[in-house]
């Protein structure tokens, strides 16, 4: 029986290196063409739901007949969503706001089968930053790790040192609760071989 190719739909190489460290390897990755703009007073838990749907539904236009894994990470603070900041400044802004809070991760991920059945699953987890002094700010910024994240933070990397307590999924807070993921994608019917 030859196994449905499984395609990676996300530019996101933490997820590809997730997938890997469990021995998951997809036939290909193809970045999904969408805008990720949240709709006025959207909450967060529905739009990274729909941002993990559109980009599946995206790549899955020229690529049926595969399995079709895509991925969205945000953090939110109360309803507020915290995307990926644009520059420095903005991610000094955002992790002044997280400093001595707790926030939420929400990881959402979608797999569309190759006969279009899609499950969706979201895990969200809890994540208490000590209070950041304008050192530990300045420090942190001139890594520059906090590009490309959501919430201007890697908690594998460097902002590990800002966590005492997560409570959840740590690969969810990476961008990709593995897993889970791992386990719908067994109970999916693809095997990766």
């Amino acid at each position: 029986m030859k196994t449905s190719k499984l395609i990676l739909a996300s530019s996101s190489p933490q997820r590809l290196s997730l997938l890997k460290t469990i021995g998951i390897e997809p036939d290909e990755v193809v970045a999904a063409n969408i805008e990720e703009i949240p709709d006025k007073k959207e909450k967060p838990k529905d739009f990274v739901i729909r941002m993990s749907k559109e980009k599946a539904f995206d790549v899955s236009k020229e690529n049926s007949n595969s399995f079709i894994l895509s991925g969205d990470t945000i953090v939110a603070a109360g309803k507020r969503i915290i995307g990926k900041p644009s520059d420095r400044n903005e991610a000094k802004e955002i992790l002044s706001l997280l400093s001595g809070r707790r926030h939420r991760v929400l990881s959402a991920f979608t797999l569309i089968k190759p006969d279009l059945e899609e499950i969706t699953k979201l895990v969200t987890s809890k994540v208490k930053f000590s209070r950041l002094s304008e050192n530990d700010l300045n420090e942190y910024l001139d890594t520059e790790e906090w590009r490309g994240k959501a919430g201007g933070y890697a908690i594998q990397s460097r902002a590990s040192s800002f966590v005492p307590w997560i409570s959840g999924s740590y690969t969810g807070v990476m961008g990709f609760p593995i897993n889970e993921v791992k386990n719908v994608l067994i109970s999916s019917g693809w095997k990766n071989s």
